[in-house]
C-alpha cells in the first residue's frame, strides 16, 4: 500500500472534499428558475456542476456561458441567494469529523485551501463547529492567484511553518492535485466529491485517490 510520509500537516479542498455544499448551491441557483417561472431542478441535476462555481451551476441552471451578455448580472444574483443560505443545508461529508479527530490526536495541524472566495468561507468556516480546530483557511482571493497556481497552498504553508514537501494536500479536482503537485505537495484525489461527467481521475497524476475519507488514513505514515 502506498504511505504518504513524512507529513507534518494535512490540507484539504472545501466543498467537494471537506463539505457537502452541493444541496445550498444548488438551491442558490434553483431558486433562480423558479424566480422566472421555470420548472425547478433536483439537486442531482446540479451535483456534478458545482466544482466549476458559479460558471458551473449556471450553465446546468440555465445554459448560459461567461460570455453571455446577461452571465455577469446573473452571477450576481446567485451570489445574492448562496450568501443567504450558505450553511443552511452544507454538512460536512461522512467521516470528515472523525478525520480530523484523528488527525488533531496525532498532533498534526490541519487546514482549509479553497478557491471559494472569502465573502463565503469566512461565514462559513465560522458558523460551523467542524472548522473550530483548523490552524489556517485560505480563500480564492486571500492570495493574488487561485487554484491550479500553487501560491495558495505555499501560503497555507508559510502561515502554520509547514515544509510544502512535508504537507498533503487533498481534493475533488484536477486543480487540486495541480497545484499540490506544483507545491511540491503529496496528492490526493477525493472521488467521493463533485467529479464532473466523464472525469477521469486517474488522469490527474495524483499520488493516491480514495472513495471515502476515511481511506486517507490508511495512507498516512505516522512515524
Amino acid at each position: 500500500m502506498l504511505r504518504l510520509t513524512p507529513v507534518d500537516a494535512v490540507l484539504f479542498d472545501l466543498d467537494g472534499t471537506l463539505v457537502d455544499s452541493a444541496p445550498d448551491l444548488g438551491a442558490a441557483v434553483d431558486q433562480m428558475r423558479v424566480a422566472r417561472g421555470l420548472p425547478s431542478y433536483p439537486l442531482a441535476h446540479y451535483r456534478s456542476h458545482c466544482g466549476a462555481g458559479a460558471r458551473g451551476l449556471l450553465g446546468a441552471g440555465f445554459g448560459i456561458t461567461p460570455a453571455d451578455a446577461d452571465f455577469a448580472a446573473m452571477r450576481e444574483e446567485f451570489f445574492s441567494n448562496y450568501a443567504a443560505c450558505l450553511t443552511q443545508r452544507t454538512h460536512a461529508f461522512a467521516g470528515i469529523e472523525n478525520l480530523l479527530e484523528v488527525i488533531q490526536a496525532k498532533g498534526l495541524p490541519w487546514g482549509v485551501v479553497t478557491n471559494k472566495a472569502m465573502r463565503f468561507t469566512d461565514p462559513m468556516t465560522r458558523a460551523m463547529p467542524l472548522f473550530a480546530s483548523a490552524a489556517v483557511v485560505i480563500s480564492g482571493d486571500t492570495t493574488p492567484h487561485a487554484k491550479p497556481h500553487p501560491e495558495p497552498l505555499l501560503e497555507a504553508c508559510r502561515r502554520i511553518e509547514v515544509d510544502p514537501q512535508r504537507c498533503v494536500y487533498v481534493g475533488d479536482d484536477a486543480r487540486d492535485v495541480s497545484a499540490g503537485k506544483a507545491a511540491g505537495m503529496y496528492t490526493v484525489a477525493a472521488r467521493y466529491g463533485y467529479l464532473g461527467a466523464g472525469s477521469d481521475v486517474q488522469s490527474w497524476g495524483a499520488h493516491a485517490c480514495i472513495d471515502a475519507p476515511r481511506e486517507l488514513l490508511q495512507l498516512l505514515d505516522w512515524a
